[in-house]
This record gives C-alpha cells, structure tokens and sequence, in this order.
C-alpha cells in the first residue's frame, strides 16, 4: 500500500510545475508589453518637447530676424516709416509690426515723432559709441602703414548724425611737419575728400577723391571708402599741408581701405 500511495502521488507532481510554467511566461509577456508601451510613450513626450523647442527656437529667430530688418528699414529712410509702410516691406501685418516696434522703443532702439511715424531711438548711438573704440583699434594698424607710406596724417571717418567724424587718427613719425588733426573733429559730409569719399561710396563707387582746401586753408586731402563692412559707412584717407599725388597716394589709400574692411569684416 505504502508503494501504490507512492506510485499515486508521482503523477501529481510533474503536473504542478507544468501547470506554472504557462502563467510565468503569460506574466512576463505582460510586463514586456507594458514596459515597451511606456518606453514608446516617454520617447513619444521627448520627441514631442523637442519639436516644440525647436518651434519655439525658429519662431524667436524669425523675430529677431524681422526686428533687425525693420531697424535697417527706419535706418534707410530719411523720413522715418510708418506702421504701414514698414509692414508692407517686411511683407507683415500691421499687428506684427506693432509687437516688433514696442520691444524696440522700450530698448529705445526706436522711437515715434510727432507724426506718428518710426525712426531710430538714442539707445542705437549708445551702442554706435561702446562699438567705437572697436572700430578704431582694429583700423589702427592700416592707419600706421598709410601715415608712413605717405609722410601724411591718416585718418579713420565715420558717419554720425549726418555728419563726418574723425574716429581714429595717426600721424608719421618722420615728418619734420604734419597736419594735426584732432580725433573727433567733424564736418559736412559734402565738404572734404573723407566726406565726399562716404557719399562716393554710397553710391558704389570705390575710386580715391581728393580735395583742396575745403576744411582747412592750405590743407590737401585724398580718401577713399571703406566698403562691405554692414553697418558701416566710414572713409580712410590722408590729410597734408602740400599737395597730394593722386597716382601715389590713392592706391595706398585704397590698400589701407582694403586691410580696414578686411579687419573689421
């Protein structure tokens, strides 16, 4: 009896492992789907926030890039712009304009006149006069070469409320006499060859002008534009108290814009 209650009990037991095996592996398929749904859901978010900082990061860029159109637009016109006009050149609405324009006044990099109409703000000059010293120090070493070459003072002009200002100002070390000229000083922009070398670049054209006498009584002059440098409109030239040979001078002239344009670039 002992024997077949033995014999008896051996076919329970390979049942019950049998039996558990299917459920285990039933629990793990549960768990692997489970897991692998949430693993695509949290890729799914991550995909999903950088899709919206990236949206974001293109729609400040595009904001950015129009604020600095419009500000090159109200730069170009003599008489200021209005909501209107400024809208139709970036091709945007009028309401768009308003968002661009009321950032730009608080900054006063704009500004609104009696009439209404957009020009540039005083904040624009503060940040013209913190880029000065930049502007200077990086045309300084062509200055020295020209002053040398042509036994003359050289100088550095930009324009600034419409009117010429000497920026930087080098004068030749081995001249017996020289013109001293005074960084800061400014004049019309059609009197004197700096002056009229910015109007000539305005219009494209690169070629070294001289003058005589047209600041200064016995003071000659030869300058040419600095041009492809953007934001810029600045002339670089030489100033003596004999006459210039233009066939001398201006290609040194025209180097020493080169070297400028290049170091400022």
């Amino acid at each position: 009896m002992d024997a077949t209650a033995r014999s008896g009990e051996t076919p329970a037991n390979p049942s019950g492992p049998a039996d558990a095996v299917p459920a285990q592996a039933g629990a793990a398929g549960h768990v692997n789907a489970a897991g692998q749904a949430g693993a695509a859901g949290q890729v799914d978010e991550v995909v999903g926030r950088a899709a919206a900082v990236a949206g974001r990061a293109v729609e400040t860029s595009q904001t950015l890039d129009r604020g600095l159109r419009l500000l090159h637009l109200v730069a170009d016109a003599s008489g200021g712009l209005t909501v209107t006009e400024a809208a139709n050149q970036l091709n945007i609405g009028r309401a768009a304009v308003y968002r661009l324009v009321s950032p730009l006044i608080g900054h006063g990099m704009l500004r609104r006149d009696g009439d209404g109409r957009l020009r540039l703000g005083a904040g624009l000059l503060h940040l013209a006069r913190r880029a000065q010293p930049l502007l200077a120090e990086g045309a300084l070493p062509a200055l020295r070469r020209l002053a040398e070459q042509a036994g003359a003072t050289a100088h550095l002009t930009v324009v600034e409320g419409g009117e010429g200002v000497a920026l930087a100002v080098v004068e030749p070390s081995w001249t017996s006499f020289h013109v001293a000229y005074r960084a800061g000083a400014r004049h019309p922009l059609d009197r004197g060859a700096a002056g009229r070398a910015i109007l000539a670049g305005r219009a494209g054209d690169a070629a070294p002008v001289s003058s005589s006498g047209e600041l200064q009584a016995g003071a000659y002059g030869v300058a040419a534009p600095v041009l492809g440098v953007p934001g810029l409109e600045a002339s670089v030239g030489v100033v003596a108290l004999a006459p210039l040979d233009v066939d001398t001078i201006g290609p040194q002239v025209l180097a020493a814009a080169t070297a400028i344009t290049n170091a400022l670039r």
